[in-house]
């Protein structure tokens, strides 16, 4: 029986890529996303190739999240990783003048709908990682270097990711002894749909921000999430940092009175 991969927000960018990755290594796929028209179509893709079971679902709701969870098929039951990939960034704005909504949204998401998904499914992935096929049995949290790195407009999105960087490093301890593996990915600049989205549909602002630059692609994210799994069991990457050539940290900032 082939590995289980359960992937959140599998709809687009780089749940979409992980997706499509672990499938061309013959893993069986469980994938969520709130969109079902987006999830049936790669479900129809991905089916081709390996096995694939699909549930509509919205990571902030832990009632919804248990469900799903319970009813998995007996071929898709034994997870032996979850990627925690759904999540968001709203607006640019800064602080004095952001939308209290988006910010709302954004900590309901990225905070505590990855952690009722990696919650709900621990059991499963420590009873997995205690059978002799799952060895290695892994959790990847979808971090960012916004968690590391503050720019203006930030805020809550970067506060948002510290805390996937921080609850992965205490994940770690909790899940001493029991060989289920925690990663923290955490890409740079990268072009998915993710300025689409922070951009509320502003196709021409989500563009202009990729202008001149070669960024990180889903398919990279990707990539970096397959091989940290895919390692052998006794090797655990607690943070991966990931950036595109064009880009690097900046200088602090000097507010000079005139």
């Amino acid at each position: 029986m082939s590995k289980v991969v359960f992937i959140t927000g599998a709809t687009a960018g780089f749940g979409a890529a992980c997706a499509r990755r672990f499938a061309r290594e013959g893993w069986s796929l469980v994938l969520t996303g709130r969109r079902a028209d987006r999830l049936e179509a790669l479900k129809a893709e991905l089916s081709a190739l390996v096995p694939v079971h699909g549930a509509v679902m919205d990571v902030r709701d832990a009632a919804q999240v248990q469900a799903v969870v319970d009813a998995l098929p007996p071929d898709f039951a034994a997870v032996h990783t979850l990627v925690n990939n759904a999540g968001l960034a709203l607006g640019l704005d800064p602080a004095q003048s952001a939308s209290l909504s988006d910010w709302q949204t954004m900590i309901d998401t990225n905070i505590t709908g990855m952690t009722i998904c990696t919650r709900i499914l621990l059991p499963r992935l420590i009873a997995t990682a205690a059978t002799p096929d799952g060895a290695g049995a892994t959790v990847v949290n979808l971090g960012s270097i916004a968690g590391t790195y503050p720019y203006p407009g930030g805020n809550v999105y970067g506060a948002t990711k510290a805390f996937v960087h921080q609850f992965s490093l205490n994940l770690r301890t909790d899940l001493h002894g029991t060989g289920v593996r925690v990663t923290c990915i955490e890409p740079g600049h990268s072009e998915s749909e993710f300025s689409l989205v922070r951009f509320k549909g502003d196709a021409d602002r989500a563009k202009a921000l990729y202008a001149g630059t070669e960024p990180l692609r889903p398919d990279d994210i990707a990539e970096t999430v397959f091989w940290a799994v895919s390692l052998p069991p006794h090797v655990n990457i607690n943070r991966l940092e990931v950036m595109p050539v064009c880009q690097s940290s900046g200088p602090l900032r000097l507010h000079r009175a005139e």
